[in-house]
């Protein structure tokens, strides 16, 4: 579709909406515009699992102790795990047309909406500079192909992040062409990096040969959990925002079978490679080599570099724009929507990445999957809880979308808050970080049964976003039935 096109067709303000809730980039997506289908969603799974960051998380799980095969599944249970609040919360996109920020109003209200919608967004952002760094690093091997000597990856930094900024300006359209387009070559080059692996380590056997660490059940599950906390965390940002990419859905089949085939697939597959390619330098340069970049600089002909790092470049830009930019853009968005359009809350993802200092979050293994992939779980997790619980079971998969637009509405509340929503949140967030809090308890200079107690609560942290997530369902389905009601009562008594 043209962005003339696009433009022309742009919706309305349904009638009593405010401009505090409403502008045409959160508005409703018409009927005649939603035309993703299967190929578009396992496309966009596809180029946004081919990435730098995927490579790294099972590497990241070698490095700890696990073999290839312990690694593999902890990768693949995750993904299947994270599939699920991902189709939950995808419904109300493709059925609503509406985006993430726009749904949560449902359960927090039209104002209170803004707290999830700013901690999805800053998580968003984070990643942005992460990939964002990564994508750098890149194009600073990839001058240096072409121009021996050259070494500027703060320079290299910048024009990348000024890429990126340039490409979500064009608009949500322009992501599913870069994706359509790009996925199929992003498959090829993990291919080809898997047959350069297998050829340099003699087979799949040398590659694979190594054995796990953990000589009993107890230590494997005690690194197994939060590494798979970590999985289910690395895609728990966009099975938040999911509904920014299905309301452009044709229908729910489409939106499901195409996630179902694209990310557990894919995660597993590239997963697999980053196995097999570290575990392949380990014979062909006498050291592992975690960073895809850097065996990618040592392919020997400049041009080979040159290709794998365009390659790298377009998958780092495509999961970048799609899961890091559309979400806060809408987030952002919906603070001011009056004034702050789709592609202003892009500019403003951009300038907070860059804020988080993302090059901080990469110097180590400990930082990236427990530091920063369990640490925010502790919020996605309560925040994916509360959005199942009142769509499911409190309003029966039945909204009332003019409401979301409206103060003074049906989801109105107090002041546009939810109260129950904030509290279940509240709850969710300090029993996912009691673990994090206990674990100064479990030194030496305590008596033993609060190093025990300790013990236990401190496992809390290694599964973050899983206590998180049980304790705002429970809490927020307790407190919105003990009180007497919601105003109006039920969407389906309203219609």
């Amino acid at each position: 579709m043209s962005a003339q096109s696009e433009t022309e067709t742009r919706p309305t303000a349904p009638a009593g909406a405010s401009t505090r809730l409403w502008n045409p980039d959160l508005a409703a997506v018409p009927h005649d515009r939603r035309s993703w289908g299967t190929y578009n969603y396992t496309a966009l799974w596809i180029s946004m699992s081919v990435n730098i960051p995927t490579y790294m998380l099972a590497s990241g799980m070698i490095a700890g102790g696990m073999d290839w095969r312990q690694a593999i599944f902890t990768v693949f249970l995750g993904n299947l795990i994270v599939l699920v609040p991902m189709l939950l919360n995808a419904h109300a996109g493709a059925r609503y047309g509406i985006p993430f920020p726009v749904f949560a109003r449902g359960s927090f209200g039209v104002m209170g909406a803004n707290l999830p919608a700013m901690l999805r967004a800053l998580v968003a952002c984070g990643w942005f500079g992460i990939q964002t760094w990564i994508g750098g690093e890149a194009v600073n091997v990839l001058i240096g192909a072409l121009a021996p000597g050259w070494n500027h990856p703060w320079l290299c930094f910048f024009g990348f992040w000024l890429l990126n900024l340039a490409v979500i300006l064009r608009g949500i359209e322009t992501v599913r062409w870069l994706q359509g387009v790009s996925a199929p070559l992003l498959v090829a080059l993990g291919v080809a990096m898997l047959w350069w692996a297998y050829r340099h380590a003699g087979g799949f056997g040398p590659m694979l040969s190594a054995p796990s660490k953990f000589h009993n059940f107890g230590a494997f599950f005690r690194f197994f959990v939060p590494s798979l906390t970590g999985v289910v965390a690395f895609w728990a940002t966009v099975a938040l925002n999911i509904p920014d990419f299905t309301r452009y859905a044709h229908g729910q089949k489409e939106q499901m079978l195409g996630q179902a085939l694209g990310l557990p697939t894919t995660m597993t597959f590239y997963s697999f490679i980053g196995i097999a390619v570290t575990s392949a330098t380990v014979v062909a340069f006498g050291h592992a080599i975690w960073d895809p970049v850097a065996v990618l600089s040592r392919l020997g002909s400049p041009w080979a570099v040159v290709v794998a790092m365009v390659g790298l470049l377009l998958a780092t830009l495509n999961v970048n724009v799609a899961a890091n930019v559309v979400s806060p853009s809408n987030d952002f968005s919906n603070l001011w929507p009056r004034r702050i359009s789709f592609r202003m809350g892009g500019v403003i993802t951009c300038l907070v990445g860059l804020l988080m200092e993302p090059w901080k979050l990469l110097e180590s293994y400990g930082n990236y999957i427990t530091g920063w992939l369990v640490g925010y779980s502790s919020f996605l997790g309560p925040i994916a809880g509360i959005l199942i619980a009142d769509y499911y079971v409190v309003r029966k998969k039945i909204m009332l979308p003019e409401d979301l637009y409206q103060r003074g509405g049906f989801y109105e509340f107090r002041r546009g808050w939810n109260w129950r929503a904030a509290a279940a949140l509240g709850a969710g967030v300090v029993v996912a970080l009691a673990g994090l809090a206990a674990k100064p308890l479990t030194g030496p200079d305590y008596e033993a049964w609060v190093r025990s107690a300790a013990e236990i609560v401190a496992r809390f942290y290694d599964y973050a976003w899983f206590v998180g997530f049980g304790a705002s369902f429970f809490a927020y389905l307790g407190l919105m039935r003990s009180s007497a009601g919601w105003r109006g009562g039920t969407e389906t008594e309203r219609r």
